[in-house]
């Protein structure tokens, strides 16, 4: 059993900046890849980014790439979302994911995810 817990939403304005962080607890943290996504009002969830384990490798989606940073701190069992230039488009409720049992790869999809947080509120104002 993995319980993630984010935190550090909040409301930005325009441009503004925000770090997400997702603390684990439970299973022996670090021994897999692990994943933000985000759903805004009335749409469905959708991948943000993901992290190998060792934290080599990172994931982006589109809409993210070069705004976006994630990083984890496995001595913290933390893993992070540095979120800059936000955009109002970029509201959502923001989930931390791990992805345990499914084969490696595939970083991109919801149901390759075993474990999910809470959420935290990101809202961007113009």
């Amino acid at each position: 059993q993995v319980q993630l817990i984010e935190s550090g939403g909040g409301p930005v304005q325009a441009g503004g900046s925000l770090r997400l962080s997702c603390v684990a607890s439970g299973r022996n943290y670090g021994r897999y890849p692990m994943g933000w996504f985000r759903q805004a009002p009335g749409k469905e969830r959708e991948f943000v980014a993901a992290i190998t384990w060792s934290g080599d490798n990172t994931y982006y989606s589109a809409s993210v790439k070069g705004r976006f940073t994630c990083s984890r701190d496995n001595a913290k069992s933390t893993m992070y979302l540095q979120m800059n230039n936000l955009k109002p488009e970029d509201t959502a409720v923001y989930y931390c994911a791990a992805k345990i049992f499914s084969p490696p790869g595939n970083y991109h999809g919801e149901n390759q995810y075993d474990y999910w947080g809470q959420g935290t509120q990101v809202t961007v104002s113009s």
